[in-house]
């Protein structure tokens, strides 16, 4: 059984995401592709999740064409067959499960345009994930990393896209690709459009509005010179930041400042929410200033409150 591949969709609109190995079936990149093109237009998921499934849906062609299996023919012995190739690979459980959370989406909208009958993803079982507790830095760690920025105007630069980072919880991209139009110095809120081009507010404090006023003021104009963009932060080319440079500057920031924890932007967004709710923030306020859709994603930093904690009994607790 044969399909008639379907029309090939525009491309999203971000992205290298038509990138694709020549040998795979017409019919397999054809349905990839309106696929990806619904997820974009319809569910307007971020660009890094479509480039993820991109990559896990070409995974799973390559695989299923290297044992000439169609699409329509597809069933759950061939998927189980996939993820025990990938467990023999020491592919984490929890690459597993998003996997296996594309295929289902990819699946069920293939049935629900009549591309096949049957959904062979829907008797397979989710990888058991156990626990895995967010990386935090202490307030000591927050305070080192934010000490003796250097000097120099990419120094400057670097300590406001820290303080900010440390103050609002932003994710990486929704730093790097902040507008100006978004901060509203005066009041000390900035309105954040994250995943799913949902909206949100978030203040940030007194010591991150003077950084961010003093590099608006003194160094954004010299780093960018006569050009214009209408990002809050830019490089010395005049253009905006990259998410795997700014990557290598909180590295290099770390090493600087004696820090033997590995970290990352999102290490500072974590380090963000454990930091309000061990002062008791409210959870429902950590969650809107966070920009997460369910509360309970939120609530894994509770745990990480709660550990600490023990741990703190164990060590100083007369029978801890």
């Amino acid at each position: 059984m044969t399909i008639d591949p379907p029309q090939k969709p525009s491309p999203p609109s971000r992205g290298p995401l038509r990138k694709r190995p020549a040998q795979l079936p017409a019919e397999m990149i054809a349905c990839g592709d309106i696929f990806l093109h619904y997820l974009a237009a319809e569910r307007r998921l971020a660009h890094n999740t479509l480039a993820a499934y991109h990559a896990d849906l070409q995974v799973l062609f390559a695989f299923l064409h290297k044992g000439k299996v169609v699409l329509p023919d597809v069933a759950p012995q061939h998927l189980r067959a996939f993820f025990v190739t990938l467990h023999n690979a020491r592919v984490s459980s929890r690459s597993l499960s998003r996997k296996l959370s594309c295929f289902r989406a990819f699946f069920r909208f293939l049935v629900s345009e009549k591309i096949i009958t049957t959904d062979p993803t829907s008797h397979l079982d989710s990888p058991k994930l156990g626990r895995s507790l967010p990386q935090v830095l202490s307030v000591t760690e927050v305070d080192q990393l934010l000490q003796n920025p250097p000097p120099s105007l990419v120094g400057q630069r670097d300590q406001a896209m820290l303080q900010l980072l440390y103050a609002t919880g932003l994710r990486v991209s929704e730093l790097v690709f902040l507008p100006l139009a978004a901060l509203n110095m005066q009041a000390g809120f900035l309105r954040v459009l994250g995943k799913g081009d949902k909206e949100r507010l978030v203040p940030f404090g007194k010591e991150a509005r003077e950084t961010l006023g003093a590099y608006l003021k003194m160094c954004r104009p010299l780093l960018i010179k006569k050009r214009t963009s209408p990002l809050v932060f830019v490089t010395g080319r005049g253009t905006g930041m990259t998410r795997g440079r700014f990557w290598q500057i909180i590295k290099e920031r770390a090493r600087t400042a004696g820090i033997s924890k590995k970290i990352s932007p999102h290490v500072l967004r974590h380090s963000f929410a454990s930091h309000l709710l061990a002062h008791d923030a409210d959870l429902r306020a950590v969650q809107m200033m966070l920009g997460h859709a369910d509360i309970a994603t939120t609530q894994i930093y509770t745990h990480v409150e709660s550990d600490r904690l023990k741990a703190i009994h164990q060590k100083f607790h007369p029978r801890g």
